[in-house]
């Protein structure tokens, strides 16, 4: 949240751990912005003549400083959005190492230039440029690993960044400063802000803003999108999911339940491609659904500074509130809540503590099946096959993520191809290979980060054409 005190406007962050603020930050004024802009633009040109093998070093660097920090900047990250502290530390020394380090190992081949075949008369090849200045907006549930997705391959092609992070986990950002500086990166290269929404639209309108990297709701990538209206710039939108899962017959029982439980509440299910919908073949519906309700049942909901804790309160108390809504509205139209609540009394209505829920008997023109959740929420539907599962999971208005859960890899192939999304698992769900192109369909969004193609989305191609010899 932010808020006036005086002249001066002030970020502050509240800890849904208990309600108390745990960060100040005054809000950049517009002389700040300016200033920001301008190092970036001219901090951009030197940068770019580095070469690739040298910007690859200095982010890597950055990136093992994080890694060597995980604990305390775990830490933070608990306190900042209340992440269980047993979980925090890992998306550094994961995710995020693995991505960073990945992209900064690919990178001179993904920036090489694109020989044509030559010839005695012409040499023609594809160069690609950097764009200039690109504004990250990075949300608060997994910052460091929606971050590295934009920051490290802004970087490594050549770019300035400037990165705006969600206000609920400002410190990520400073960290940001602190690695890269300690890794080398010439002042200027990479920045930060803390900055309200409109502050954001203004900067987005600014002719030296070349391309905007948003991860968050389909309603901000909206919002993105209106403020880059006016200008000729590219923007990737990756705006989150209702993700499925389809559990078939033949499926290798224990590591499903395993494995969905929990993709569905890891971080109080607060990821863009949590598993929110699963369908199970009617065959072993009734002993999957007992098996995930037994797991889910051992989770302890608490304070996520105590190492025992296995589940978090979600981000804010009203956003406990939207998600126990959605719930509630379910139970009322026929849906069963199938987890015992009195394992869970920390749970409690006007506080960020939200148990973590199975729901049966649900249908498709529910709010819990339509409407992204963003919390501890998990659905079951009993399905009669492939043809079933497939007309249900394409029946979102999301499409970013699903998987399947079988021993038949011809199947999933066959099924693959005929599902609506922008990742699709095979046994395994809720992760991110650097390998692989991350994008979505849909109200997913969309754009490219990860892989080389990712690192493509920050360059432009140029053209060369050489004509050697000249006819007589």
């Amino acid at each position: 949240m932010s808020a006036a005190t005086g002249t001066e406007r002030v970020l502050r962050t509240v800890t849904p751990i208990d309600g108390s603020v745990i960060v100040e930050r005054p809000l950049a004024s517009d002389a700040d912005i300016e200033a920001t802009l301008a190092r970036a633009v001219e901090a951009q040109r030197r940068w770019a003549d580095v070469d690739v093998a040298e910007r690859a070093a200095i982010c890597t660097r950055a990136v093992e400083w994080c890694v060597a920090s995980a604990d305390a900047l775990g830490a933070e990250l608990t306190s900042q959005m209340g992440r269980a502290i047993a979980h925090s530390p890992l998306e550094l020394t994961r995710g995020f190492q693995e991505r960073g380090k990945y992209m900064a190992g690919i990178a001179a081949s993904a920036l090489a230039d694109l020989e044509v075949e030559r010839s005695q008369n012409f040499h023609r090849f594809i160069r690609r440029e950097p764009l200039g200045v690109v504004l990250v907006l990075a949300p608060w549930n997994f910052p460091w690993l929606t971050s590295v997705n934009a920051i490290i391959p802004a970087l490594l092609a050549g770019n300035a960044v400037v990165l705006k992070m969600a206000q609920q986990t400002p410190l990520v950002a400073e960290r940001y400063a602190e690695a890269f500086a300690a890794a080398g990166l010439p002042a200027g290269v990479f920045q930060y802000l803390h900055v309200d929404h409109d502050q954001v639209a203004r900067m987005i309108a600014d002719d030296r803003i070349a391309f905007v990297a948003f991860t968050g709701s389909v309603a901000g990538g909206q919002a993105v999108q209106r403020a880059a209206a006016e200008r000729f710039i590219a923007t990737g939108l990756e705006l989150g999911g209702k993700d499925a899962a389809y559990v078939r017959a033949d499926v290798a029982f224990d590591h499903a339940v395993e494995n969905i439980v929990d993709g569905a509440f890891f971080n109080a299910g607060q990821s863009c491609c949590s598993v929110q919908r699963v369908y199970i073949d009617r065959q072993i519906y009734d002993r999957f659904v007992e098996a995930a309700v037994a797991l889910t049942n051992t989770y302890r909901l608490g304070d996520p500074r105590d190492p025992s804790t296995t589940i978090g309160p979600v981000v804010r108390a009203d956003a406990a509130e939207s998600v126990r809504g959605q719930v509630e509205d379910a139970i009322k139209s026929g849906a069963m809540s199938l987890v015992d609540p009195s394992r869970f009394p920390v749970d409690k209505k006007g506080t960020a503590y939200m148990a973590p829920t199975i729901l049966a008997n649900v249908t498709h023109d529910m709010r819990v099946l339509r409407e992204e959740t963003f919390g501890p929420v998990m659905t079951v539907m009993p399905v009669s096959g492939d043809d079933e599962a497939i007309r249900l999971i394409n029946d979102s208005h999301y499409g970013l993520t699903s998987s399947v859960w079988t021993t038949d890899a011809d199947a999933a192939l066959r099924i693959g191809d005929r599902i609506e999304t922008g990742t699709w698992y095979m046994n395994r769900c809720d992760y991110l290979d650097p390998a692989l192109a991350w994008t979505g369909v849909k109200d997913s969004g969309r754009g490219c980060t990860l892989s080389r193609l990712g690192i493509e989305t920050f360059t432009r191609p140029k053209s060369f054409h050489l004509r050697l010899k000249l006819s007589s």
